[in-house]
């Protein structure tokens, strides 16, 4: 294959991927646009070891076997509300992919003799530096997100100053790549290149992801994306493999602008995000909410506030049953714990008897609704909701003062007032749902610990038009169910 055609074919490849990242905006195409990219992807792989004269090499075909077979498995076994944690594990080992590419280029393994080598040495140091911060920050991600690694923002002493030196200390190794030719010692140099980056560049991915909270961790996920692909787009650089640069850019471009989407959302500027500024509060109270309560306070503390919900109101199964009966508009807003639930199916039942009852119902979706974007947009598309009756916030916020009735399912920050004027803490400024300025509202979470921000909603303590069934969303959704029988 000449060069010419390769580089055409790499250019069709390219405008079949961003097609396919189109039409996956959109529900109706969105498989379609999946599959197109998926198989764009695919033809890369085979055009690439064409290209190189490689095709012929048994062992590439027994590792592509092998990925897909995992691969298979995984998209088989993981489950809905994992795929956060796995998108987060898939952006690290895509910079993982690329910082072996820097390695092996750095080292000279597999490939000729570059005709720029500073160029080669420089590009292959700064995507093992980029590919391992992904890496790292994505394992971060995907550990507070199972939680298995705390999912407040962890502060070191000086974690700034261990952040600013890491910075200075991995621009001094890429300004040491520039003259690597020039020492007498080429493989010695080479050694330190390699320690310093890997070491360097591991303890800064991880200590910038530490410190960022879990209400942020949507935005968090979708940079790392971006950076897997710049990481990518890099090691093209140093391999001169000019489909890896093209296809690199396509990611680092697209998940960067979903970034920069989901700061506007927020209200937040993505520098006081990764320095943990808008995870962290400076009273001491709301700082001791990030900690999650024991099973058993969580258990006494819902039986004293289902006492005082008792005391404060006097409504019957029955009130209940005409308030949704008569309602003729509704806001459903679904949140992280409906997805722990897996409680869209009922969900969906449950609007489907408010619109047999001749109620309209629609979605509020926030845009960090869940643990990743477009967590809950996927959840209630499992559950065959009309993807037309999804709104996003600032289409639906208006509407919930004229709202009769609004269900809340396992949602807490994307709803606290306390972000319009509780200034000391995490939230304060990121645009929430208006859910409190409807009259009735029945809120089905597990208890009334604080979200991922840590604060309290003074929404639960409303004592008039706000209706607590606390508990596993499935069984509170039942309940609202069976109040149509």
């Amino acid at each position: 294959m000449g060069t010419t055609l390769y580089i055409i074919i790499c250019i069709a490849l390219s405008v079949l991927i961003l097609l396919g990242i189109s039409m996956m905006s959109k529900v109706k195409t969105a498989k379609i646009g999946n599959l197109l990219s998926a198989a764009s992807l695919l033809m890369g792989v085979i055009i690439t070891l064409w290209y190189n004269e490689i095709i012929s090499i048994l062992s590439i075909y027994v590792y592509i076997l092998i990925g897909l077979i995992v691969g298979g498995f995984l998209a088989q076994r993981v489950k809905m509300i994992q795929m956060p944690q796995m998108v987060a594990l898939l952006n690290g080992l895509g910079g993982f992919a690329s910082a072996l590419v820097g390695v092996l280029s750095l080292l000279g393994i597999g490939q000729t003799e570059s005709k720029f080598p500073t160029f080669t040495n420089f590009t292959a140091t700064l995507a093992i530096i980029i590919g391992l911060i992904t890496l790292f920050g994505s394992l971060v991600a995907a550990g507070k997100l199972h939680k298995i690694l705390p999912q407040k923002p962890v502060v070191w002493k000086k974690h700034s100053l261990i952040l600013n030196t890491g910075i200075l200390i991995l621009f001094l190794t890429l300004l040491f790549t520039l003259f690597i030719e020039q020492f007498g010692d080429r493989e010695l140099s080479i050694a330190l290149i390699l320690l310093i980056g890997i070491g360097i560049s591991s303890l800064f991915g991880y200590a910038f992801a530490i410190r960022v909270g879990g209400a942020d961790m949507p935005i968090t996920i979708s940079l790392l994306n971006s950076l897997s692909g710049v990481a990518g787009a890099i090691a093209g650089m140093a391999i001169g493999d000019i489909l890896l640069v093209s296809v690199g850019g396509i990611v680092g471009a697209s998940g960067l602008f979903l970034t920069q989407i989901m700061c506007q959302s927020m209200n937040r500027k993505l520098m006081d995000i990764l320095a943990g500024k808008t995870s962290v509060s400076t009273s001491t109270q709301n700082t001791s909410k990030f900690e999650n309560e024991e099973t058993e306070q969580k258990e006494t503390e819902k039986l004293n506030v289902e006492e005082k919900n008792e005391e404060k109101t006097t409504k019957t199964a029955a009130d209940y049953a005409t308030i949704l009966k008569t309602a003729k508009s509704v806001i459903i807003v679904p949140g992280y714990g409906m997805a722990l639930a897996q409680a869209q199916h009922l969900v969906r039942q449950l609007a489907d008897k408010l619109e047999n009852n001749g109620a309209e119902v629609k979605y509020a979706i926030h845009p960090v609704a869940g643990r990743m974007p477009g967590h809950m947009n996927v959840l209630l598309a499992e559950a065959d909701v009309p993807y037309e009756k999804l709104y996003e916030m600032d289409t639906i916020n208006d509407d919930f003062s004229t709202t009769d009735v609004t269900i809340v399912v396992g949602a807490n920050d994307v709803l606290n007032p306390s972000a319009r004027d509780a200034v000391d803490t995490p939230i304060y400024g990121m645009p929430v749902l208006n859910v409190d300025k409807c009259n009735e509202i029945f809120i089905c979470n597990f208890d009334l610990t604080p979200g991922y921000s840590g604060v309290e909603n003074p929404l639960y303590k409303r004592n008039d038009g706000v209706h607590l069934f606390l508990g596993d969303a499935k069984e509170s959704l039942e309940k609202l169910i069976s109040f149509f029988y």
